[in-house]
């Protein structure tokens, strides 16, 4: 199996390197517009191999998207971080307009691959790689909700002094502060959560959850990085090895939830054919209000971006 990782910056580095890691591709290829640093970090991986135990090759290329061809899984992590003065508007299409240039290379060279979006404004950016690649929904999606369910599980293992891997749960819609969280599908060890811990500090985490990526732009003063490239990682695992594993992940709506044609984070099956199932759950009133609050919010920067492809054309 042959995976590429377009963009080695933070986030396209740690994906490789967990992919690496895991052993979950025969080959690796990461892919930046800088010269240099796709090689080099590819090479401290594969260097990295002998120590740890792993076989996977990593091979970086600068802007040579050639070396990508036949890939079978495609990540995208390319864009800049808004800059200090950078209007949403003004984010919006310098990552859009990277994001149609990658997808356009990676649909000439990978005909049949299947794209996961990780670049920002995240659901904005998979409707372009959707548009752009022409590829059917199954095949084109964005990872958000596997990050934002991690962080939520996370702070939950530290409330309750507990492992976090005995924590499920699922969130659902736009990635940042309209998400939607379920606290009536986490469990804790098959107990639901509600039995565990009160209400108010249950809302407080899901509060933090949902301002989770601003609270380490405000610690670091830059975007995370070591788990949103694992949850990308998670989700190739997902695809190459045909697990079936139930993930959230960011889709096009096609008549689910009674929402049509907006990018919204929903549980599906994920296997080798990249989306096998949409998972539709039986969302009370106050969850199916949330859900439309969080479309409201994605379908305006979908608008958007419709302007400003409308405005340069």
């Amino acid at each position: 199996m042959k995976v590429t990782v377009v963009g080695a910056g933070n986030v396209g580095a740690t994906c490789a390197d967990v992919l690496a890691t895991r052993e979950i591709a025969n080959e690796i290829v990461l892919v930046d517009i800088k010269e240099g640093i796709a090689e080099g970090k590819a090479l401290d991986i594969w260097q990295k191999a002998p120590i740890i135990g792993y076989d996977s090759r990593t091979v970086g290329v600068t802007n040579d998207y050639s070396r990508t061809a036949g890939s079978d899984v495609v990540v995208i992590t390319s864009g800049l971080p808004r800059k200090p003065g950078m209007s949403r508007d003004d984010l919006i299409a310098t990552n859009a307009g990277i994001v149609k240039s990658v997808t356009e290379q990676v649909v000439k060279h990978s005909p049949n691959a299947i794209i996961i979006v990780v670049s920002n404004p995240l659901d904005v950016m998979t409707y372009q790689a959707h548009l752009t690649s022409g590829l059917p929904r199954e095949k084109v999606f964005g990872m958000a909700g596997i990050l934002d369910t991690a962080r939520y599980r996370a702070f939950l293992a530290e409330a309750l002094n507990v492992s976090p891997k005995d924590i499920q749960a699922v969130l659902m819609g736009g990635h940042g502060d309209t998400m939607v969280p379920l606290p009536r599908y986490t469990t804790v060890g098959g107990i639901p959560v509600t039995e565990l811990i009160g209400k108010a500090e249950l809302d407080a985490i899901v509060q933090r959850t949902a301002v989770g990526g601003g609270e380490l732009v405000k610690l670091m003063g830059t975007s995370a990085w070591y788990a949103p490239g694992a949850a990308a990682a998670q989700m190739v695992e997902a695809i190459v090895r045909d697990q079936r594993r139930v993930f959230p992940v960011c889709i096009e709506l096609q008549g689910e939830y009674g929402i049509n044609g907006v990018y919204l984070g929903a549980p599906v099956i994920l296997g080798k054919n990249g989306i096998e199932k949409v998972i539709e759950l039986q969302l009370n009133d106050e969850e199916k209000a949330l859900l439309e609050t969080s479309r409201g919010h994605v379908k305006e920067v979908m608008d958007a971006l419709d302007n400003l492809s409308k405005a340069s054309a």
